[in-house]
């Protein structure tokens, strides 16, 4: 991974307009923040700025407004980032011009406030170069602390960082140097989960994984569509049959890179997707043709938990089985807690990411014991997936 500075790199701030893209893309229900988690982790990043004397602007999207849209302004958000912050948070209704620059005029060092949302400007997504002269004039430096929003080039994802000093801010960091310890320059062996329903959607982290990792471990739907590919009947499960093909030259593409693929040779069935259906646990080639798999059997579990206990390195995307609703969620939860347990002996560096993921790993009740979790969805997808991320690339550029 390219080499980017830190707040570390920065002296005398006082006075100084630091832009600080964050991500107060939040949910909401009933006017109110239903989950603060993006919030609370800008708090490190901006009280360390206005400690050292900066004059902090927020900038940040939320939604997808076409045009301005009172409805997604950022206003309720940032009375939200005050009492998460603990201290006061001025609200500027513009992103750039003279209204904007006169409430930054009226700023004290130390002040924080948070810039109308960034996509109200039409220019924002397309990264026009005139928004961003304009937005860049408020400021002296550009802090990037939104990995989450890093593989989109928009003004202020990329196109600040070209204009301004630019700097990685304590999120980001913490991310990027995570994201290198797991895929950039890991301690080997090396060992991946991928899960989810679909190959289709995970081909490009399937294609560069097998090239990168010594260990991938195959879960939840898609890991039908390989077992299908090597002559499995999966009855009615999830499966997508047009791409076995593909299943095909990705385990050759494993083999040639000396890459072991573990897919499960035993499964838990059930004839219905409900909780707490009735359910059998059978070797693979023994399931039903009116039967779907909806997680690994506890045997798999097992060899996959000795898998991970000779590994360094985990990296993990997405769940074993359906893990929503019990039991199919007993595969997904037991080799997390492995996964955990050996994090914390200090013998394995687990980076996790994406939605499900994440809902998965609080499930199972050990988020806080993995290494590292990205609440980020689509840049982690890209990350494995290989690809340069603009708003990464513009750090180091």
């Amino acid at each position: 991974m390219a080499n980017f500075k830190t707040l570390d790199d920065l002296d005398d701030l006082n006075g100084k307009v630091a832009l600080v893209r964050c991500d107060l893309n939040v949910p909401m229900q009933d006017g109110n923040v239903s989950d603060d988690t993006r919030l609370r982790a800008a708090i490190p990043t901006l009280t360390e700025l206005a400690d050292k004397g900066a004059k902090v602007l927020v900038l940040s999207h939320f939604g997808r407004p076409k045009g301005e849209d009172p409805m997604l302004s950022l206003s309720p958000i940032s009375s939200a980032l005050e009492k998460v912050l603990g201290r006061p948070v001025t609200f500027i209704t513009d992103t750039y011009g003279e209204a904007a620059e006169q409430m930054v005029g009226l700023m004290a060092a130390g002040d924080i406030a948070v810039l109308e949302n960034t996509r109200f400007n039409p220019g924002e997504t397309k990264n026009d170069p005139e928004l961003t002269k304009k937005i860049a004039a408020l400021g002296d430096i550009y802090v990037s602390d939104a990995f989450s929003t890093t593989h989109r080039a928009h003004v202020s994802t990329e196109g600040l960082a070209r204009l301004l000093p630019a700097y990685a801010g304590r999120a980001m960091e913490a991310e990027l140097k995570a994201l290198e310890a797991a895929l950039g320059d890991p301690e080997r062996p090396v060992a991946a989960v991928v899960g989810g329903a679909k190959v289709s959607t995970k081909l490009d982290v399937l294609t560069n994984l097998v090239a990168k990792v010594d260990h991938l471990i195959i879960g939840g739907g898609m890991a039908n569509t390989f077992l299908a590919a090597k002559g499995v009947d999966v009855g009615k499960s999830l499966c997508e049959h047009d791409l076995t093909d593909t299943a095909l030259s990705i385990l050759a593409s494993a083999d040639a890179a000396g890459c072991t693929v573990h897919l499960p040779y035993d499964v838990v069935c059930a004839r219905e997707f409900a909780a707490n259906a009735d359910n059998r646990t059978v070797n693979v080639h023994e399931v039903a043709e009116n039967e779907m798999i909806l997680d690994i059997g506890p045997a798999a579990v097992e060899a996959l938990a000795d898998v991970l206990k000779n590994c360094r390195t985990l990296v993990w995307n997405g769940p074993l089985g359906a893990f929503e609703i019990e039991p199919f969620d007993r595969a997904t939860v037991g080799l997390a807690k492995t996964a955990a347990a050996l994090t914390r002996d200090g013998s394995l560096v687990s980076v996790a990411g994406g939605g499900d993921t994440v809902a998965a790993l609080n499930h199972a009740g050990v988020a806080d014991d993995f290494s590292f979790v990205s609440t980020a969805g689509g840049a982690f997808l890209e990350w494995m997936e290989g690809k340069d991320l603009p708003g990464v690339v513009a750090l180091s550029a």
